[in-house]
């Protein structure tokens, strides 16, 4: 007997239905049709087995990228090995609703896979009832989670290296082309309006940019004279022409322009100038994108030419897809099929008719040329678009070997053979491959060591401000402990001629009672004075050291006279 079993993937996670009833004769009846579109009649068609939630909406992601791109995630196997009866009597069949994932479990298990009839109609009923047919799943969760992965996966899908979007490219070219035809058209529009006033200049200035610039500076062609001689020659960049111009001034057969006239005239001329000036910006950053991108093919037939070439394909990878042959004739699908459709000729080239090697080329030749050059870019494209460091040097190489080609068919020089031509051109890659590696690892060092040192200083930013109050103690009686060890070490290490210091202690005191003396002999009050005097001396001689206070016996002799005299 065998059970089918229908694999259903939803935001929420993976679900597996056993399918108890399923007509496969009248599926397509309109009664059979209704009975999936009511959840009684559904439920008694299809049970659900088993459920296995999504943890976070990261493993969301990986698991829908994993069937999209129709490979087994590791969350899917573990499912369908604990769920799955896979052996016993009851032989388990598996219903999926996309065939290349099909594929990929048919590989992985021994188990017969179905992809269609009955399986869709189940599938398009599960999808309709899910959150019914799952308990503690509401339909306002399920949506959310369904909007939520398909923002996530949209996401991830269009998230590619930012440096190396082609997209840009198609833009950027698309509105160079925009803008010569406007430019043009308002070239031509100035022209004609300020023809009435000044026919002659259309003939000295051709260049619509440089005639646009000249109308806005000239104005009132009778005000020019000998003193606007330099301006001319600034703008023109040619005494011969600025003159002519001159001289057409005076000889002119223009109308006369009203002020107000003049002064729309120059306004628009001004904007044309500045969309002129504009379009030259956007060239320079079509070049610095291509160079990003694309610069094999940059570096082979010009920006220009392979940006248009990578507009029209739609992506660079799509470019790298197309053989030579569908490279050869981008551009002239119009062509191609008029001349199938007549049986004529069919057109030998299409987008790479602007390339500089075909005008080169002679006319029984540009057939030939333009098949190697097509050849040639596609090797430079899939180059592009499949290369992890972006070099110039295959798309040199390239064109070296379109140069000699075209050498050959003039005068017969036999060109370099392709294998050693890439045998060179890897070796150069591989070195300058090599530079660009070492000069992003030691950006991407720098950069690192840069949010390290951020990450400690606000790490001890934030410790400090904490600690503070509980440091300020403990810092001021850190300073006190210092402070007592210096005035030791001060004690402690004391010159050698101390005996000396302490002789000239002497010495002074010894003076300072001479004096004590000789006025208390003066007067009769000294004789009051000096017992409070002699008390205070002698509690400041015991509160002195022993050394300083030893004295020799001759010295008391004298002090003990003193004393008796003074009585």
């Amino acid at each position: 007997m065998v059970v089918l079993h229908v694999l259903f993937e939803h935001a929420a996670g993976y679900a597996l239905f056993a399918v108890k009833e399923a007509e496969e004769i009248g599926m397509l009846l309109p009664q059979v049709e209704e009975s999936v579109l009511s959840i009684g009649k559904f439920n008694s068609m299809v049970s659900l087995a088993a459920f296995f939630p999504f943890k976070s909406a990261q493993a969301a992601l990986e698991n829908m990228n994993a069937i999209s791109e129709g490979v087994v995630h590791a969350d899917l196997k573990l499912f369908l090995e604990t769920n799955l009866p896979l052996s016993g009597k009851k032989k388990a069949m598996l219903g999926v609703s996309d065939a290349k994932i099909g594929a990929a479990l048919q590989e992985e298990f021994t188990v017969s896979i179905q992809t269609g009839g009955v399986v869709a109609e189940i599938t398009r009923g599960l999808r309709l009832h899910f959150h019914s047919l799952v308990k503690g799943l509401t339909a306002l969760a399920a949506s959310k989670a369904q909007l939520g992965l398909g923002h996530s996966y949209s996401r991830s899908k269009v998230k590619f290296n930012v440096n190396r979007v082609d997209n840009m490219i198609i833009q950027s070219i698309a509105l160079l082309d925009q803008l010569d035809k406007d430019i043009n058209t308002f070239s031509m529009r100035v022209r004609e309006w300020y023809g009435y006033h000044f026919p002659e200049l259309i003939k000295v200035v051709s260049d619509n940019s440089m005639y646009c610039r000249l109308a806005q500076l000239i104005g009132n062609r009778k005000e020019l004279s000998e003193a606007s001689l330099e301006s001319l020659e600034e703008v023109v960049m040619d005494s011969a022409k600025a003159q002519a111009i001159l001289d057409a001034s005076r000889s002119s057969m223009g109308m006369d322009i009203s002020p107000i006239d003049l002064i729309n005239i120059e306004r628009f001329s001004n904007r044309v100038v500045s969309l002129a000036a504009y379009r030259l910006e956007l060239q320079e950053y079509l070049r610095s994108k291509m160079s990003q991108v694309a610069p094999n093919l940059a570096a082979l037939i010009g920006e220009v030419v392979g940006a248009r070439l990578i507009s029209h394909a739609g992506s660079l990878t799509n470019l790298a897809k197309y053989p030579a042959s569908t490279v050869q004739i981008l551009g002239a699908e119009k062509a191609l099929f008029r001349a199938l459709k007549t049986r004529g000729n069919t057109p030998k080239y299409g987008l790479i008719f602007h390339s500089t090697f075909i005008g080169r080329a002679a006319a029984k030749n540009k057939g030939r040329i333009s098949r190697y050059l097509a050849n040639k870019c596609t090797i430079a494209s899939r180059i592009d678009c499949f290369s992890e460091v972006p070099t110039s040097v295959y798309g040199d190489k390239l064109r070296e070997q379109v140069e000699e080609r075209l050498s050959f068919y003039e005068t017969g020089d036999m060109p370099r053979k392709n294998v050693d031509v890439m045998k060179e051109a890897v070796k150069e890659a591989t070195d300058v491959a090599a530079e660009i590696k070492r000069k992003l690892d030691k950006k991407a060092k720098k950069r690192k060591k840069q949010e390290k040192k951020m990450q400690e200083v606000d790490a001890n930013g934030e410790t400090n401000g904490e600690a503070e109050e509980e440091n300020g103690e403990v810092d001021v009686t850190v300073a006190k402990k210092k402070k007592k060890k210096q005035a030791a070490e001060d004690t402690e290490v004391q010159p050698e001629n101390g005996a000396e210091e302490t002789s000239a202690k002497k010495k002074k005191k010894r003076k300072a009672e001479d004096v004590e003396a000789e006025e208390a002999a003066a007067t009769d009050n000294g004789a009051k004075a000096t017992p409070a005097k002699k008390k205070k001396k002698q509690k400041t001689v015991d509160a002195e050291p022993e050394e300083e206070t030893a004295e020799p016996p001759a010295s008391e002799k004298k002090k003990k006279k003193k004393k008796e005299a003074a009585q």
